[in-house]
């Protein structure tokens, strides 16, 4: 969901759905800056001619912001199959995620060799997104919530790595994934996630506490008192 740009001192917002109404609905809500998605949120939209659907969103975000498709093979010769066929068939401009595994790493530096953007995913340990720095990874994909599911301390990771980037000036950016709740989300930023894709019914937690409606219906009432019921300051 968030993305800190370096350049332009700007946070960016990630959805992680391929859903086109959820994707249309919260373009107009939030200023996102990209989609994320891996076989497993693709298969809740089942059935879908893949390539198809990717350029229509494609076309709801437009080529200034970010779309990151993942591969499914697992060994090298068939990431970077994946890895093309994603490329020529939806655009060269697509960040191609890749698990962080041996042949995965080994499919990373290829592909960053060739100047394919790539998002390095499946990330459970400082050591994984480390290596994935060092390959050149444009964006590291920690999993949070399936850390902690571990026992796995997601905001010790993320500082850590956040500390390498700094260290080492890379251009490499924390994309934290895998929430259950607002709360982690939190938690990823002010660990030092430069970057976090959240999920829609994630995103929607943020809208959801009653206080916030109670104030804008207090807003209202006490605005009516004075000019009139149903009145706005568009009726004045």
């Amino acid at each position: 969901m968030a993305v800190y740009d370096r350049k332009k001192n700007k946070m960016e917002f990630l959805l992680d759905t391929v859903n086109l109404e959820e994707i249309k609905t919260y373009a107009e809500i939030i200023p996102i800056s990209g989609i994320t998605s891996n076989p497993s949120i693709v298969k809740k939209e089942e059935p879908i001619e893949f390539f198809q659907h990717m350029r229509a969103i494609r076309n709801i975000i437009g080529q200034d912001k970010s779309l990151h498709v993942q591969v499914v093979a697992a060994d090298y010769d068939g990431i970077l199959a994946d890895a093309e066929a994603i490329l020529k068939n939806i655009d060269d401009k697509v960040f191609v995620k890749v698990p962080v595994s041996s042949d995965g790493l080994k499919a990373i530096r290829v592909l960053k060799e060739h100047g394919v953007s790539v998002t390095a995913t499946a990330i459970y340990t400082k050591m994984q997104a480390y290596l994935a720095i060092a390959a050149g990874a444009d964006y590291l994909a920690p999993y949070y919530n399936r850390m902690e599911n571990l026992n796995i301390d997601p905001k010790e990771v993320i500082r850590e790595v956040a500390k390498e980037i700094e260290r080492t000036g890379s251009r490499s950016k924390i994309l934290a994934a895998s929430f259950k709740n607002v709360d982690q989300v939190n938690a990823a930023l002010e660990a030092g996630a430069q970057a976090s894709t959240v999920g829609v019914d994630v995103m929607a937690q943020a809208f959801e506490m009653p206080s916030i409606s109670k104030a804008v219906a207090d807003f209202i009432s006490d605005w009516e008192s004075i000019y009139g019921e149903h009145s706005t300051i568009a009726d004045l």
